[in-house]
Order: structure tokens, then sequence, then C-alpha cells
């Protein structure tokens, strides 16, 4: 399984070269896990900057995805994450989604560099 990071799904809306690197989870979307976090941030990030119609058809191709709602249990996992590994809340959810689903998180966000199941792609090093 896997999951993009808001940063990543970022990038592959504005066609970069992170983005052209999450493509094939984008293709697979039976392997996708969507965070309900990261629909929030992306969308909230599209609507600042991207018109309507865009926006439905992002957060449609988002949605082929298995979009995880924040329960209770995960709200605790989270939690110890985010102690355990110093990240902020959304973070620590994310990273708690994919400790339960044993799930890869694609990322260019740089408080996941360097913990397990992690792809983590540097901005400053993309040409």
């Amino acid at each position: 399984m896997n999951i993009i990071d808001s940063s990543c799904w970022i990038e592959y809306f504005h066609n970069t070269p992170i983005g052209g690197a999450v493509l094939p989870v984008v293709e697979h979307p039976r392997e996708l896990l969507v965070p309900s976090i990261v629909l929030y941030e992306v969308c909230k990030y599209l609507l600042s900057k991207t018109i309507g119609e865009n926006i439905t058809a992002f957060i449609r191709m988002m949605h082929k995805g298995q979009v995880i709602v924040l329960d209770s249990g995960l709200s605790i996992s989270a939690a110890n994450v985010g102690l355990k590994y110093r990240l902020a809340m959304a973070d620590s959810i994310i990273y708690a989604t994919a400790i339960r689903h044993n799930a890869i998180i694609w990322t260019a966000d740089k408080h996941f560099d360097g913990l397990p199941n992690v792809r983590y792609f540097d901005k400053t090093q993309q040409t």
C-alpha cells in the first residue's frame, strides 16, 4: 500500500519531476490510501491557487484511492507517533495511517526524511 503525502500531490498537480515520480502510485489506485487530513491539506492549497473545475478533477482523482477517515484509534496512534518522532499533528496522522496499513509514504516533506517506510524526495536536489 502507498500514501502520497500532500506535498507530493501538489508536486503531481504542478507536473514537476517529483510529481512524475509519484505517477506510478497514482496509476494504481487500488494500492493507494488517502488519509482524510491529506484531502483537507490538498483541497485547501488548491482552493487558494486553482480555479474550481480543476479542484473537482483533482479531488476526484484522489478519491480513486481508499480514503482513510480519522477515528479514535488512529487519533491515539497519531498522538503516540507524534511524540515518538516529534511530528506535527497532520504528519503524525499521516504516519500513523501508514503504520496501521503497512504503507509507504511518498513525500517531499522534510519532517518525514529518515523515517521507516518513507520515500522522501528532496526538493532542493530536483533540477
